[in-house]
């Protein structure tokens, strides 16, 4: 049944396949009175605190489109939100997780109907939006990407955020003319949910991918993924000279601080380095010589805001080209909704290698 209210197509709310009563008072809001599940996180005057709550439709954050969500996935950024480690969300509470994918369940978006497998990622999920740790979310239309052909929805969120961050950083370095001919990519952070990706979509592309990284016990996982050498983290010499030896063809750097300054000077001419996460520091310190003599790029990776044509060209990517070959391998745990609390420390103890998916629903 569908109604229509000041030319906006409204789709029925449906719950284990019983359609409701849209009749009367019922036709306003029947979602709304839902109780639902959900991973909350209030802020504190000193850090947060988080848990299992029961919510309604209604409570969450507005939107045109609501998503019964079958998967989330964890990320650095997830882990530090649920902890206090860092201040992530910039409202006092929200529902964690940065990403999920599901199925429309109710809709006043021309664009989807009920039914259709979705994916949300990126654009403020637990950070001004409630996020994808919950059985339910709601979010503008423009923030709904239609599930890529070629992808299952767990797919979706083994690739998630990690995998759309490595999409973009690929694209943009195509854009800026990077290429094999350019020499080796080294990629810092390797073992990571954005390195282990970028790893893949870098040697399926044809260049040579050195992997900086301390964890010695993951080279096999790495080469597997298609690293063809390793630089360890923990004796690299970066010297302190405006410009060092010109070694690298370009670069995706996860980590900021000290070792994005030393890859600006050892970059060669005309290469670029996609910079994406500030794991080691936020602070950049270099010169304008690898800019100006060497015509080296830095090119930012913003995953959150950006034009909706080119979030959806880098998941369209994702079910194509840039599909992982390695998606077992890169995302083998999957862990119950009710195991997420326990899950959080080790990310931020920076001991986890590959993507965790978690299911939420069934």
């Amino acid at each position: 049944m569908l109604c229509w209210d000041r030319g906006v197509r409204i789709q029925p709310f449906v719950i284990a396949g019983i359609e409701p009563d849209l009749s009367g008072s019922q036709l306003k809001g029947e979602s709304e009175k839902v109780s639902f599940k959900a991973f909350r996180i209030h802020q504190q005057e000193k850090g947060v605190s988080a848990g299992f709550e029961q919510m309604q439709v209604d409570d969450l954050t507005e939107g045109e489109v609501v998503v019964r969500v079958s998967f989330s996935g964890i990320n650095y950024k997830d882990a530090l939100a649920a902890t206090g480690k860092a201040k992530i969300l910039r409202a006092a509470s929200l529902n964690g997780g940065i990403d999920c994918a599901g199925v429309v369940q109710s809709t006043q978006s021309a664009a989807f109907g009920v039914g259709d497998s979705v994916l949300v990622c990126g654009c403020g999920l637990s950070e001004i939006r409630d996020g994808g740790y919950a059985e339910l979310v709601r979010v503008p239309e423009t923030c709904v990407v239609a599930l890529p052909k070629g992808l299952e929805l767990r797919d979706a969120m083994a690739i998630g955020t990690a995998g759309f961050t490595a999409a973009l950083a690929v694209i943009r370095l195509e854009q800026n003319g990077q290429s094999p001919e350019h020499g080796p990519m080294l990629v810092t952070g390797a073992t990571g949910g954005v390195g282990s990706i970028v790893i893949g979509m870098l040697a399926a592309k044809g260049f040579e991918v050195i992997a900086l990284t301390g964890k010695s016990d993951q080279h096999d996982y790495l080469k597997q993924l298609g690293t063809t050498d390793f630089l360890d983290r923990h004796s690299l010499e970066m010297g302190t000279r405006p410009l060092e030896k010109g070694q690298w063809g370009g670069a995706v750097d996860n980590v900021g601080g000290e070792t994005l300054g030393w890859l600006t000077r050892s970059v060669r001419p005309w290469g670029n380095i996609a910079s994406i996460g500030n794991a080691s520091g936020i602070k950049l310190e270099t010169t304008v010589m690898p800019f100006i003599l060497r015509g080296v790029s830095l090119l930012g990776i913003n995953s959150i805001e950006m034009p909706t044509a080119l979030r959806n060209l880098a998941w369209q990517r994702l079910g194509e080209d840039l599909k992982p070959a390695h998606l077992d391998l890169i995302a083998p745990r999957t862990i119950a909704f009710d195991e997420l609390p326990g899950a959080f420390e080790s990310y931020v103890a920076g001991t986890v290698t590959g993507r965790t998916v978690v299911r939420i629903g069934h």
